[in-house]
């Protein structure tokens, strides 16, 4: 069985050890300590620390002034809220402003399952990819995540971050040699030559899951872990449009705007090959917990499996 544990716990793990080295780090908070999972960094770093209620577009304002004051602002608080709410100081006050900010949006896609549309973050990578100078990361497990926070803390750009709610399967570990992130890189979890599966964020488990499923229907598929959405690994995508022949995107985000549409304009712009998009059709979703709707929308393993065989039979139709 993989070991289980939250992306959002990671990420605060990684920004207090960072944090108690730099006091230019702060976090700022629109009332979201608990779904963020700040309480412990509140407890030891509380000087680093901005509450502002639940007032998310004065949160992303406060943390561009301080950045312009020369600190290192982390913005913590449900995905749904910061890219919906706050959607305007993200694009003026950060992007166009060019300030380095990191906006970590906590319980993306459906994590919030039951609590319905007004709590799903679906549009979030087709709205933000649009602001210049924005970087998007979608980390797929906690090891990943850490990796990711040492990589953007370096740097000054500002960032989006999307993860989940919950514990989630760990992908990175002693049986994956490569490095967990690299801005910009997708990273191939396993090798094939008869299609690709590209997937981000907690799809790349029940992905890895199907490609297994597919092995023993004998279709070897390659597995791309695409964690960075923009800047976009394009040459990683035409690669795998020239060697497989065939590319399923899955993701959990709406069918518009996302993962799928960025993956078939790169294929259609440099090697046109058939191109599937698995995502939350445009609909307002059923009730129900996370791994029920990735069952219920073709999501989870057998989902996936069950597409790429009918992509793969395509692949052969479209070369015979």
């Amino acid at each position: 069985m993989p070991e289980y544990k939250a992306c959002k716990e990671a990420f605060t793990d990684a920004l207090l050890k960072l944090a108690r080295q730099n006091p230019d780090i702060l976090i700022i908070s629109s009332d979201s300590r608990g779904s963020c999972a700040l309480n412990t960094y509140v407890q030891e770093l509380p000087n680093q620390f901005v509450e502002v209620g639940i007032a998310e577009q004065n949160e992303v304002g406060i943390a561009a002034g301080l950045a312009l004051s020369g600190k290192h602002p982390y913005v913590c608080a449900p995905a749904c809220f910061l890219t919906a709410r706050a959607l305007e100081q993200i694009k003026v006050d950060v992007a166009y402003s060019h300030q380095n900010v990191k906006i970590f949006g906590v319980s993306g896609g459906i994590s919030y399952g039951a609590l319905g549309a007004s709590h799903h973050t679906l549009h979030d990578i087709a709205v933000l990819r649009c602001f210049p100078d924005l970087q998007i990361i979608i980390p797929s497990d906690a090891v990943q995540t850490r990796a990711m926070l040492q990589a953007i803390e370096q740097g000054t750009d500002a960032t989006y971050i999307r993860v989940g709610r919950g514990k989630v399967p760990v992908i990175y570990n002693e049986h994956y040699s490569g490095e967990p992130f690299i801005l910009g890189k997708a990273n191939r979890l396993r090798e094939g030559s008869d299609l690709t599966l590209v997937a981000c964020g907690e799809m790349v488990y029940h992905t890895l899951q199907a490609a297994q499923l597919l092995r023993e229907k004998g279709i070897q598929a390659r597995v791309l872990d695409m964690a960075t959405l923009k800047p976009f690994d394009e040459q990683a995508i035409t690669e795998a449009a020239i060697d497989t022949g065939a590319i399923l995107t899955i993701e959990e985000h709406s069918i518009y705007g996302g993962l799928g549409s960025i993956v078939t304009q790169v294929v259609s712009s440099n090697h046109p090959v058939p191109v599937k998009n698995l995502a939350i059709p445009d609909e307002y979703l059923i009730t129900g917990e996370s791994l029920e709707l990735f069952a219920y929308y073709s999501l989870d393993a057998k989902g996936i499996t069950d597409a790429a065989v009918r992509l793969f039979d395509l692949k052969r139709g479209f070369h015979a």
